[in-house]
């Protein structure tokens, strides 16, 4: 709830405390004058307001153009899946995380580079597997071996394995089953998919059949096969290793989001038995494949050998170690260690194109007629490949896919794998927008955020697409400036106000810290956890320094690389660089539906009046006003703070002579007087003139004019819209 009409301290109306600098962290308190230059005309007025009202309408619609690249399309709303586990994480605890170890005391500057990186992985999952492609049917066949190691402390009884494929088996699927349609593009299955095991044996308990004690459907629901127990004949130690032999038929789906098929192209995600993550504690960490929702595994090797019709370009997770032609088959061999997946795509039609990008093979597969598309995700790749590397630990891996599907296949566009990622857009996209280079640099940054920081998507999706959704927008900001969204010759727009957008309108809805399956539908989920989350970063940069915010990302991500913390590790990160007072910042607006609006509600002026009255000092006498002091005013701006969000802005006065001054509130009372005092009437006032807190519900409430001033309230808060706007869409 808004803490409003707090009780104001002694003195607190007449004293504002200056804040800390985010460069230097010392009090400061900072005045500056300049003369402003003649009034504008009223034509300028109206040409200002023109301008303005006319932007306005045009970001209005282009924000929900750009609504769909952050993937806030409409999706109907859809039923949470039943717990699966006895004591599952709850929504908004930030201190409840599967992972059983707590925060270091202090992670350390030595992680600050990349000295202390660790070479690999923990190899606990590891996959040999064999398939081969029926291009006509759409269907694999796969056999293989699994090499599993207890890391828990305990021992154990059972295995669970994620069944993704099985979310297509059928109308009655989590997936599936609302009516309205399923994930983002809130499309219906045509032609089903699903996996069947049919051989599972474990080499160490006797090579007996598993299979026999396999659950038929997942926990609770008997309609939905994406989440399977088997029951092994006798435990599993801690520290023991099982070798696990599989063979499996794979029926891809018509593509409805990110897997399948669709004419001849396929692209193959989910496609194996994959087993769920056990965490130190014991417990398995297994749920149903929801449409919101994405992975969670642990690292290992894979070394996956694809077969499939000779005339089909393939692109594929890892390093290409053998490829030949036999009997009309082409046979490609794929190997990659330190990952916790792998897809891969296969269509005759795609155009190759392959680049070294700082130390990495890069291969993008693109459809034809998509130059232009290349190189905007050349030019995105080349500045982001470095800048991520920078930033939050150097790009491990040897090779780097980009799929740009066709454009019919549009849905399995946009999503990340270990070392291959997905773009889309359309052939004309390049000409006018950064969507392309957008969905590039997005997929790409996932390949630290739940690549290489191998978070729990499921549970707390703002941990990989929240961040990572900020990562973007400082690489894009970086890259493209204004135009990071939209540029036009006469036009930009930037990500970061259409981030704010979306925020915006979500922010009083729910929480950001939850499962992926807890929120509603997908548009409130991209609303809070891709763009709130991004925006909430966005403010604490602003407000206490961007170096200092990447400073503590980028140690966060290199002490967790192949590790899987969770929302107390990240906080803990990032309290050590900010401190506590960003800090509690972060957690209330993460996990308490934190929020604030600045508002001015008054500002007034007079002249300055004599200090009058009888005084005793020196003898009782009586001291008279007499005529105030000609060029003499004293004047203040009542600034409100509505929400339990704290942080320090600045708040702008202006007199009517055009002098400026800007004074420091550290925003932690609900409201201040800001005084004044100059040669000329104070004219208005600005909270927050510079944007910093990207959270502010409401610019438009920012700025007051003072009641005696010539312009009237309408023209003030027109005349603010419109500069606001024209903020937005740089010139």
């Amino acid at each position: 709830m808004p803490r409003v009409g707090a009780q104001r301290q002694p003195g607190a109306g007449a004293e504002i405390r200056p804040r800390p600098s985010a460069k230097t962290g010392r009090m400061q308190f900072r005045t500056a004058s300049r003369q402003a230059a003649s009034g504008a005309t009223r034509n300028s007025w109206w040409l200002q307001l023109g301008l303005g009202l006319l932007c306005l309408a045009a970001a209005s619609a282009l924000f929900r153009f750009a609504g769909s690249r952050l993937a806030l399309a409409a999706e109907p709303k859809m039923p949470a899946p039943p717990a699966q586990d006895p004591s599952p994480l709850q929504p908004g605890d930030p201190n409840r995380t599967p992972h059983p170890d707590a925060p270091p005391r202090e992670i350390g500057p030595r992680w600050d580079s990349d000295s202390a990186l660790p070479a690999h992985a923990e190899e606990v999952a590891s996959y040999w597997l064999k398939a081969k492609l029926d291009a006509d049917t759409h269907h694999i066949s796969g056999t293989g071996r699994i090499k599993w190691t207890n890391t828990s402390d305990v021992a154990v009884r059972q295995l669970w394995f994620h069944l993704y494929l099985n979310a297509f088996k059928n109308a009655d699927t989590v997936f599936l089953r609302s009516p309205f349609g399923a994930g983002r593009s809130g499309d219906k299955a045509e032609k089903w998919g699903y996996i069947d095991l049919k051989q599972l044996k474990a080499v160490e308990l006797g090579g007996v059949d598993l299979l026999k004690n396999a659950a038929s459907h997942s926990p609770d629901d008997p309609k939905d096969e994406t989440d399977i127990r088997v029951d092994l004949p006798q435990e599993v130690a801690a520290g023991a290793t099982l070798t696990l032999e599989v063979e499996w038929e794979s029926q891809l789906p018509q593509i409805v989001e990110r897997t399948g098929y669709l004419s001849d192209f396929h692209f193959v995600a989910q496609w194996f038995p994959k087993l769920a993550r056990l965490e130190r504690d014991g417990t398995w960490r297994h749920f149903t494949f929801h449409a919101q929702s994405e992975f969670y595994a642990d690292y290992g090797s894979y070394d996956v050998t694809l077969d499939g019709p000779e005339r089909f370009v393939v692109g594929a997770s890892g390093e290409t170690i053998e490829k030949r032609i036999e009997g009309g088959r082409l046979i490609q061999r794929q190997r990659l260690q330190d990952v916790h997946d792998f897809a891969w795509t296969a269509w005759p039609g795609f155009n190759t194109y392959e680049e070294n990008i700082d130390g990495v093979a890069v291969k993008v597969l693109y459809p034809p007629a998509h130059e232009r598309n290349l190189a905007d995700t050349l030019d995105a790749l080349r500045f982001a490949l470095p800048h991520f590397g920078k930033h939050y630990g150097r790009y491990p891996y040897k090779t780097l896919t980009v799929v740009h599907p066709p454009s019919y296949a549009a849905n399995s566009g946009g999503m990340e794998y270990p070392t291959l990622i997905t773009t889309g857009g359309p052939w004309t996209s390049a000409y006018w927008n950064r969507g392309v280079a957008g969905v590039t640099i997005h997929e790409l940054g996932h390949q630290w955020f739940y690549g290489l920081v191998g978070t729990d998507e499921h549970n707390w999706p703002f941990l990989d697409e929240g961040l990572n959704s900020y990562a973007e927008l400082v690489a894009m900001q970086e890259h493209y400036g204004e135009s990071s969204l939209v540029s036009l010759p006469s036009l930009s727009i930037n990500r970061s106000s259409v981030m704010r957008a979306a925020a915006a309108s979500y922010g009083e809805d729910d929480i950001v810290g939850r499962p992926a399956a807890a929120f509603p539908n997908f548009r409130a989920m991209g609303a809070l956890v891709y763009a709130r989350t991004a925006t909430i970063m966005d403010t604490l940069a602003r407000v206490y320094g961007r170096a200092e915010v990447e400073r503590a990302l980028g140690r966060y991500m290199r002490y967790y690389r192949f590790k899987h913390p969770g929302p107390r590790h990240f906080v803990a990160a990032m309290r050590e660089i900010l401190g506590d007072e960003a800090s509690q910042n972060l957690e209330r607006a993460l996990f308490d539906r934190g929020r604030i609006d600045y508002v001015i509600r008054s500002v007034e002026s007079q002249k300055t009046q004599k200090t009058a009255g009888v005084f005793d000092e020196g003898g009782r006498h009586t001291v008279s006003t007499g005529d105030p002091p000609e060029h003499d005013y004293t004047g203040r701006a009542l600034v409100y703070r509505h929400g339990d969000l704290k942080f320090p802005v600045q708040v702008l006065l202006v007199a009517e002579d055009g002098t400026r001054s800007v004074q420091d509130w550290d925003g932690r009372s609900a409201w201040a007087e800001i005084q004044y005092h100059g040669s000329s009437p104070l004219a208005y006032a600005v909270v927050d003139p510079e944007g910093r807190v990207a959270l502010d519900e409401d610019p438009l409430n920012n700025a007051a004019r003072n009641a005696s001033a010539p312009a009237s309230r309408s023209r003030e808060r027109i005349t603010y819209a419109s500069q606001l706007a024209l903020g937005v869409m740089a010139p």
